[in-house]
């Protein structure tokens, strides 16, 4: 009877996983401003409850931390925005020159020095079709805008996710624990104290990633950006900024960045030994900054996950679902790797 029961709740779960699976396959479209909204109030949920420590109600407490997310984002989309406009701007005049450079200068003395054969890279046409076609375009913002207005319904669509991404994040945050009590009062009752303990787990391995390397990646970003914009790069803030974000999966941002920042400075100055040197400086403390001061302080002691991991997650997440498997990569995976963990302690007994 034991067994019987036991392959029974097996069948059970599996089926809800196959079902949950079919659901956000099915429901892709409209899931992006939930997803969206459940991802900042997950964000916001323990200042809300140090508030609520503090004497707030949960009421109060919401729309504090909603009205410090909602000033933080829009100081930066203020400062963020036209700085990183001007960046793009700068590219568009110097990417052609770059190529061109790229194709006259670095493939042959890679080709002399590490006997590497680049002769079948042919970056002509590709020089040629780029300044054709960023001439064309003018303001990168005013394309944006001109191709998203082209649709009145694409732009109504667009307004209502936008509008609904914080109406879903400040419900969420308000009822954050009556939904998870309520998620928990699903299952049965022999089940929650198990269930209780994998979430909290699976918090810790969330936190790690959604809170914790979210502020590496926002600190490295901005010291990387601060850092190469005062060496004098033209392209310092753009690289800077990509730096941090691709931060997402360790080493990688520090990968692609120091080599993006190199090859700007090489390419902007005629003595690039200095500049490049300066470079190497920048993402050298960058890294020090993240391994002694960064994940101690924002990520901690808790678990992560594994780069090939996260990398992993990622894609699949966006072949599978488009851009909510996306946002629901990290936190899908995480959970998996803490119940692998315990099926694992499970079998080995």
């Amino acid at each position: 009877m034991n067994d019987a029961l036991r392959g029974y709740r097996l069948g059970l779960g599996l089926a809800l996983v196959v079902l949950t699976g079919l659901l956000v396959y099915w429901l892709q479209p409209i899931l992006t401003p939930f997803l969206a909204g459940a991802l900042l109030a997950y964000l916001g949920d323990p200042l809300a409850r140090r508030l609520e420590r503090l004497g707030l109600n949960r009421t109060l407490s919401t729309s504090v931390v909603f009205l410090a997310l909602t000033l933080i984002l829009l100081l930066a989309m203020l400062m963020l925005v036209p700085l990183i406009g001007r960046q793009l701007e700068t590219l568009r005049g110097q990417l052609p020159a770059m190529l061109g450079w790229l194709q006259g200068s670095a493939l042959p003395w890679l080709e002399q020095t590490m006997g590497i054969d680049a002769g079948a890279i042919e970056l002509g046409a590709l020089r040629e079709a780029v300044t054709a076609d960023w001439q064309s375009t003018g303001n990168v913002a005013a394309i944006v805008l001109e191709r998203v207005t082209r649709s009145g319904l694409a732009l109504a669509g667009a307004i209502a996710t936008l509008a609904l991404i914080p109406v879903v994040a400040f419900y969420l945050l308000r009822d954050w624990e009556r939904v998870l009590a309520g998620m928990l009062n699903l299952v049965p009752t022999g089940w929650q104290p198990t269930l209780r303990h994998l979430a909290v787990e699976c918090d810790e391995v969330v936190g790690a990633f959604l809170r914790g390397q979210l502020l590496v990646m926002i600190a490295l970003g901005l010291f990387y950006a601060l850092g190469l914009w005062l060496i004098g790069l033209d392209l310092g803030v753009l690289i800077g900024l990509l730096s941090g974000l691709a931060a997402v999966v360790p080493y990688l941002g520090f990968i692609v960045g120091i080599i993006a920042a190199s090859a700007a400075a090489i390419f902007q100055h005629p003595e690039w030994l200095i500049p490049v040197l300066l470079v190497w400086v920048v993402y050298g403390a960058g890294q020090m900054l993240e391994s002694v001061v960064f994940t101690p302080l924002f990520v901690g002691d808790r678990i992560g996950l594994h780069p090939v991991a996260v990398i992993f997650a990622v894609l699949a997440g966006g072949q599978l679902f488009g851009f909510a498997g996306v946002l629901l990569a990290l936190p899908v995976a995480a959970v998996v790797v803490v119940l692998l963990r315990h099926a694992h302690a499970f079998v080995t007994g």
